[in-house]
């Protein structure tokens, strides 16, 4: 059941629904895996090998922050990631302003483990507001865009 909070008092933007948030988190993967590949490709194009050693740490090192990059530069742009467009969602502050890098950053970074691990979004199914861990600790919110209609056509405005 999607609950209706206000991000600030002026603001009109709700918390999107879990349902919605973890529709969202599973396209991510799918889309994730994708840019994982073609970093992958390109690494051990020029590598060779990565199976052991220094070599093996440099490529997590490079694939974490492969995306890193990705991640971040998309919520600080946009607020969304392909997934999040699709599902008409956006990363807020708490106070409904667009993050900046050292905050997404900052989520990133805490959204590693917490979604590896489990522990970050079975966090949701006890938080009073539905938050996933990361965004907790990160002091961010996902919330849902309200779809705005064009009034001469009936159509999204994107």
């Amino acid at each position: 059941m999607p609950r209706d909070n206000p991000i600030g008092p002026e603001s009109r933007l709700r918390l999107a629904a879990l349902g919605i948030r973890l529709l969202s988190l599973a396209y991510e993967g799918v889309l994730l895996f994708g840019i994982v590949f073609v970093a992958a490709y390109l690494f051990l194009g020029l590598a060779r090998d990565a199976q052991s050693g220094l070599a093996r740490l440099v490529f997590q090192v490079y694939v974490l922050a492969v995306c890193a990059t990705y991640f971040v530069f998309c919520w600080t742009r946009s607020g969304q990631t392909l997934p999040m467009k699709t599902w008409h969602i956006r990363l807020v502050t708490e106070q409904g302003k667009p993050l900046a890098v050292d905050r997404a950053f900052l989520r990133y970074l805490l959204a590693v483990p917490g979604v590896v691990s489990g522990i970050g979004v079975l966090w949701a199914f006890i938080d009073h507001d539905r938050q996933f861990l990361h965004d907790r600790l990160a002091k961010t919110r996902i919330v849902r865009i309200d779809e705005q209609r064009d009034e001469g056509r009936g159509t999204r405005n994107e």
